[in-house]
């Protein structure tokens, strides 16, 4: 096991993590502590001040995963044109031109 220490609203947390993983917390760590400096009146309360910042972050998390969703869904669900077949695309190009012929206005 290794030991990193993380700076975090000024004061310092030793965290302990796999050989190798050092950078990658210390990248974390450095996300948090950017994410501390938004808040404002940051380090009056030092434990509100680190729960205000998970939840800003779990918040981003939360949207990107959604968008991930959407993007995911939007890309696998089969468009209509693509799942309909030519006899109902037929039968809908009917319909289309009969309720543009019932929406036309006489001369």
């Amino acid at each position: 096991m290794s030991d990193v220490v993380l700076t975090l609203g000024g004061r310092s947390y030793s965290v302990a993590c796999a050989p190798g993983e050092e950078a990658h917390i210390a990248d974390l760590g450095r996300i948090i502590e950017d994410k501390l400096r938004t808040l404002p009146g940051m380090g009056k309360n030092d434990s509100r001040s680190l729960l205000f910042a998970a939840l800003l972050l779990a918040d981003e998390l939360f949207e990107l995963r959604n968008a991930e969703k959407v993007q995911a869904s939007a890309e696998t669900a089969p468009s209509v044109a693509a799942a309909a077949t030519p006899d109902q695309l037929e039968a809908l190009a009917e319909r289309l031109e009969a309720l543009a012929d019932a929406l036309e206005v006489p001369a």
